[in-house]
């Protein structure tokens, strides 16, 4: 069997694999789509693939729906390439649950893919033609937190940014540049009102989205680029919405078992492949079945009916505090306290540090401990509950091949959400002190010590990518295992105080001296690690 439309039609074959077919009339939402599109999505990964496109699946299987949602990629054009065109944009979904069962699904709402770049005019005539289209409603995003970012550290613009900026709207090459310059293409076509829709796991996805689009737009205003008219229609939200959301699926790398399981039952060409951008993807999608979406309602052109999919639409207000729970609380820091300590001490496996008690009484106390008491109740999903799961069935799935390295990956772009919130939220409290936190300032200790590419036995570790890891890795050069003498404030200052970086000055907020107390008893040797979780256990 294969995964393409002619594969499809031996229904029966695929039936007898355990398989869920598309239940509507693919050829007919492939031509609505083209002909009036109206959801655009940047982003190809497995995010997308698994959730985002099984959300208009469904919908297009109960009739809700009829057409599809045209996907772009600005980064790794391997991934249309090599598994959207061979396999009709299809894709293989397999939830794994927690008692081993694999549930399958064929994802087929996926119209068209487009490389947005330069490299492909015509792929970028067609994006252009999807956003002059009156019909467009929406454009969503994930394309990771990094995907946002206009500046470094000390405040310049990147140089692709520059690049950007100085050209003009004819040839971007940022995310935020080409939204910017696809906008254009709509103001200038009639102006169509739109919601652009971040779906991204990051804290204020839409205000991100927003500041990102009108600081290169408003950067254009200046250089004579554009019209001010163009930067007031950007401005005006009922014309050009950016709607906040919470997203929530854990999606990891494509894992070995799911892939014989396929061969075994008569799929084929399932292998992953390795993309030039080093992206490890396959045909099909391995995640958990747990998802959650909350969305900001505000879609000035309309939508389709999410909430039929499961999808939460509510206020502005509701989505903030569900973000919070998740990614300031409730998940997203026990990932990142996983992915530190567990590359350091050589796991390979979310689910089996789940089994490490110094690990698990981490994890534990950073969410009840010292997160919930931060935390408002957004009233549509219970805080504590929410917790519960993930400590109790998401993170220890045993089925659920998610590693450390990749939760890992961008820690930079990830600590001002995930611990610097916290620190504040007890900044802003009278009747809390941020110096009573314990686990917030080890994380944040432990990946100081992750950062100098050493494991706990003392051997060398490759570090996840990350956009910061050379500068960083440059502060820290002098910083030695078995000497923890060459970590003194001084020299972890200019880290500890930089705002950007964690979303406070560890300094001012009385924690840089802990952190430093901390990291000097994780440099004191092979096993300090180990010897220094167990201490504050």
């Amino acid at each position: 069997m294969k995964l393409s439309y002619q594969g499809i039609q031996e229904r029966a074959a695929w039936e007898r694999a355990g398989v869920a077919l598309p239940r509507f009339d693919w050829e007919a939402m492939q031509a609505r789509t083209q002909k009036e599109p109206i959801w655009l999505h940047f982003g190809a990964g497995n995010l997308f693939r698994g959730y985002i496109a099984a959300l208009q699946n469904d919908l297009l299987n109960q009739g809700l729906a009829d057409r599809g949602i045209v996907a772009a990629d600005t980064f790794d054009f391997d991934i249309l390439d090599k598994v959207y065109t061979p396999f009709d944009n299809m894709t293989l979904m397999v939830s794994l649950l927690p008692d081993g069962v694999f549930q399958k699904e064929v994802i087929a709402s996926v119209a068209q893919g487009l490389r947005a770049g330069d490299a492909f005019p015509a792929d970028m005539e067609a994006l252009r033609a999807v956003f002059r289209s009156p019909s467009l409603q929406l454009v969503s995003f994930t394309i990771t937190e990094k995907g946002y970012a206009l500046q470094n550290l000390q405040g310049e613009f990147l140089p692709a940014v520059q690049a950007d900026l100085e050209r003009g709207p004819n040839r971007c090459t940022h995310t935020m540049s080409l939204a910017a310059a696809l906008l254009l293409e709509r103001f200038r076509a009639g102006g169509t009102p739109v919601a652009m829709v971040s779906m991204d796991n990051c804290s204020h996805n839409g205000e991100r989205l927003r500041t990102g689009v009108l600081t290169v737009a408003k950067q254009w205003q200046r250089r004579g680029h554009v019209p001010d008219a163009f930067c007031a229609w950007l401005q005006d939200e009922t014309q050009v919405s950016f709607p906040w959301t919470m997203i929530d699926k854990i999606t990891p790398r494509p894992a070995k078992a799911v892939e014989e399981a396929l061969a075994g039952a008569g799929i084929e060409d399932m292998a992953p492949i390795v993309t030039g951008r080093n992206t490890f993807i396959a045909p099909f999608v391995n995640a958990e079945k747990p998802q959650y979406l909350v969305v900001e309602d505000r879609f000035p052109n309309g939508r389709p009916p999410l909430e039929r999919a499961g999808v939460y639409l509510t206020d502005r207000d509701t989505v903030n505090k569900t973000e919070r729970m998740k990614v300031n609380t409730c998940l997203n820091p026990l990932h990142t306290a996983l992915a530190v300590f567990g590359c350091l001490l050589g796991y390979i496996s979310i689910a089996a540090e789940m089994a490490d008690p110094e690990l698990r009484s981490l994890v534990e106390n950073l969410g009840c401990r010292e997160g919930l008491p931060v935390v408002a109740d957004p009233g549509i999903l219970s805080p504590e509950r929410f917790l519960r799961e993930v400590l109790d069935k998401r993170l220890p799935n045993p089925f659920l091949p998610d590693t450390p390295q990749r939760i890992a990956t961008d820690t930079s772009q990830k600590m001002a959400v995930r611990f610097g919130q916290t620190i504040q939220s007890y900044l802003a409290r009278p009747d809390l002190d941020p110096a009573g936190l314990t686990c917030v300032p080890l994380t944040i200790a432990g990946w100081l010590r992750y950062l100098l590419a050493v494991d706990d036995s003392g051997a060398a570790m490759e570090c996840s990518r990350d956009p910061m890891l050379p500068a960083l890795q440059a502060r820290l050069a002098g910083v030695e295992l078995g000497r923890p003498e060459t970590a003194p404030d001084q020299v972890l200052a200019p880290i500890l105080s930089n705002a950007v970086l964690f979303g406070v000055d560890l300094r001012r907020a009385g924690l840089a001296e802990k952190i430093g107390n901390m990291l000097r008893e994780m440099l004191a040797g092979p096993g300090a690690v180990r010897a220094t979780l167990k201490r504050y256990r």
